[in-house]
């Protein structure tokens, strides 16, 4: 620092030069570290899609699945147990959570380059979610409309209603699994198996 203070002129300039560019090389090493994640590339249904997120994206992409890991949209619903309307009205919460998502002022714009983490709220709902819920809610409802007290195992379409729910989770679970992995959950795949730890 002594020799820098000593020195005048061009040589000056070409020191102060140096240690702005440095600098400079710096700060958009620590940027690209630390705004942006390593490119992300999923398969789904046979279109690749890439994503080059930065931390709104990934802490979307957390919520997404945390909210999807821990619902009936990937637990399984055994034979002859748990309840069909609450597995129908967690179906439901869900979509009307990811689609609050989408609408949110604060949902940042598409990126210029690859995809984004909406895009696949959007076929979540969509192609999922909604056509699900649309075949199935009104059933149910008439059902208990009709037969208002009576167990949900008496409902004549119970046995298809729960086939058509573990398709739709298998379904549902590329795409909870590609969430996991752009917030870069370490094998977010773990969390959607059935616990086998012993009571």
């Amino acid at each position: 620092m002594y020799s820098i203070s000593q020195t005048d002129g061009q040589r000056l300039s070409t020191i102060v030069g140096c240690l702005i560019g440095v600098a400079a090389a710096l700060g958009l090493e620590l940027y690209r570290r630390f705004a942006q994640l390593t490119e992300v590339r999923l398969v789904l249904f046979g279109n690749e899609m890439s994503f080059a997120t930065k931390a709104d994206m990934r802490q979307a992409a957390q919520r997404m699945f945390f909210q999807a890991a821990t619902r009936v949209a990937t637990r399984p619903l055994e034979d002859c147990s748990g309840n069909l309307r609450e597995a129908l009205t967690s179906l439901n919460t869900l979509f009307t959570l990811y689609r609050e998502l989408l609408e949110s002022y604060t949902t940042p714009p598409p990126p210029a380059k690859g995809d984004s983490v909406y895009e696949l709220a959007l076929d979540i709902l969509t192609f999922e979610l909604a056509p699900f819920l649309a075949k199935w809610h009104p059933s149910l409802k008439d059902f208990e409309d009709r037969y208002p007290g009576q167990d949900e195992s008496e409902w004549p379409q119970n046995a298809a209603f729960r086939a058509e729910l573990g398709q739709l989770q298998e379904r549902l679970r590329p795409y909870v699994i590609g969430l996991g992995e752009i917030a870069g959950i370490r094998d977010p795949e773990r969390h959607l198996h059935p616990s086998r730890r012993s009571v």
